[in-house]
């Protein structure tokens, strides 16, 4: 979250990059379509040709969570998901850990846009990279040269 304009930009890249890697009929992208890096990263999976799979925290989570920019962005996403998958009935902290648990136990590679600071709160990237490591889940940290975050909005 809070990348700047610029910044987003370079991850759409970079994330573009990676995925050109993989043949788009083998592509699967998980993600928690949040805003963000989440959501970049969805759209980039679709842009390939992959299938996106979404694991969202909670059935309420559009509803209460999403912002007004993003909400529409979420609601478009998921609509072109193959599946949507809720680990909840209702948002809560615990509810994003569990969206995290699910994404990372579905996935065989983590691609993590991430400045390699530690999260603010439960549930960041930072909490994410390192459940993944003791997963023994192979990591790319994607953070491109330049990238920079925004204040906190």
């Amino acid at each position: 979250m809070n990348l700047t304009p610029a910044t987003a930009d370079l991850v759409r890249a970079a994330l573009r990059s990676e995925l050109e890697r993989f043949d788009p009929v083998d592509l699967t992208g998980v993600s928690c379509l949040a805003e963000g890096a989440d959501a970049l990263f969805a759209q980039a999976v679709l842009d390939a040709g992959g299938l996106l799979e979404a694991i969202l925290p909670a059935r309420d989570y559009q509803d209460t969570q999403a912002g007004p920019v993003h909400r529409p962005v979420l609601d478009a996403l998921a609509a072109r998901a193959a599946s949507v998958t809720y680990v909840a009935e209702t948002s809560s902290v615990q509810a994003y850990a569990a969206a995290n648990d699910a994404m990372l136990a579905s996935i065989d590679l983590l691609l993590a846009v991430w400045d390699g600071v530690p999260s603010a709160k439960p549930g960041g990237t930072a909490d994410a990279v390192a459940a993944a490591r003791d997963l023994g889940l192979p990591t790319r940290i994607i953070w491109p040269e330049g990238a920079q975050r925004a204040a906190p909005s």
